[in-house]
């Protein structure tokens, strides 16, 4: 049995300490990270790995940056998307056990008609025209990490007051179809999962006392892993920390 994660943790500088004791509660095969908003310098390799793992990090001044942690060493690892320029961390991927980990950090988008959200547009065109090589390379592979798009009204609390919102818009909702339509499938949805289930909170109007959220991280897998799914599912507990990361981690276990 395996475990892949993915969680924003919002400044790892700040939630270090909580990924440890993640880490230790839950011993995952690879964890991908999303804003750690720490240069590369500054990354906590020493701490990560007395923890007893592997870390592959891609960092960037105040904002954005993503890791991959792992069990065992990533090989070929890949940053950010070849093929589009982008002065942006935020793209990590390497092969651990066999499967092609891909870690993203998607452009939140800002507002429709926004500059943002055409950088947003264009880095998901990249993205998918990568990912189409990515899946001729490697049958067996998992796209996971903070996408900022909600693909259905049922992924939003209130999926009128969020019509045609960021994170809700027409276009980003067909961007992630375009993913699926790749060989990709939701893992999350492969089982039935409760209600109102979240992975982001704002940080706002008690909105997660009030459980008002999104989910908007999210673990893809191809044909070849979605066999190997046994389940999928949100961490809520993280969230409940002092100082937490507005979002919450989410796993996927596979068979061997």
């Amino acid at each position: 049995m395996k475990k892949f994660a993915t969680w924003n943790v919002n400044s790892l500088a700040v939630r270090l300490p909580q990924l440890l004791d993640w880490l230790a509660a839950h011993p995952v095969d690879a964890l991908v990270l999303q804003e750690t908003k720490l240069t590369d310098d500054k990354f906590p390799t020493m701490e990560i790995g007395e923890a007893g793992y592997q870390v592959q990090w891609f960092g960037q001044k105040t904002y954005n940056g993503v890791a991959l942690i792992t069990r065992e060493r990533a090989e070929n690892v890949v940053k950010n998307i070849p093929g589009l320029p982008d002065e942006q961390a935020r793209v990590i991927a390497g092969t651990v056990g066999g499967v092609r980990v891909i870690g993203g950090y998607f452009p939140n988008g800002q507002a429709p008609g926004s500059d943002k959200f055409a950088y947003k547009m264009n880095w998901l065109d990249g993205l998918r025209r990568w990912l189409a090589d990515e899946l001729r390379a490697h049958e067996q592979l998992v796209l996971m990490g903070d996408f900022n798009i909600a693909p259905e009204d049922q992924d939003v609390y209130d999926p009128v007051a969020w019509a045609g919102q960021i994170h809700c818009t027409t276009e980003e909702r067909a961007h992630f179809q375009a993913l699926l339509n790749l060989g990709l499938t939701d893992a999350f949805r492969l089982f039935e999962q409760a209600p109102k289930s979240w992975s982001w909170w704002d940080y706002r109007n008690l909105a997660f006392r009030k459980n008002q959220g999104l989910r908007i991280d999210h673990i893809l897998v191809s044909e070849a892993l979605k066999q190997r799914v046994t389940a999928c599912e949100i961490d809520k507990q993280p969230r409940r920390n002092e100082r937490p990361s507005d979002h919450a981690p989410v796993i996927v276990t596979l068979a061997d």
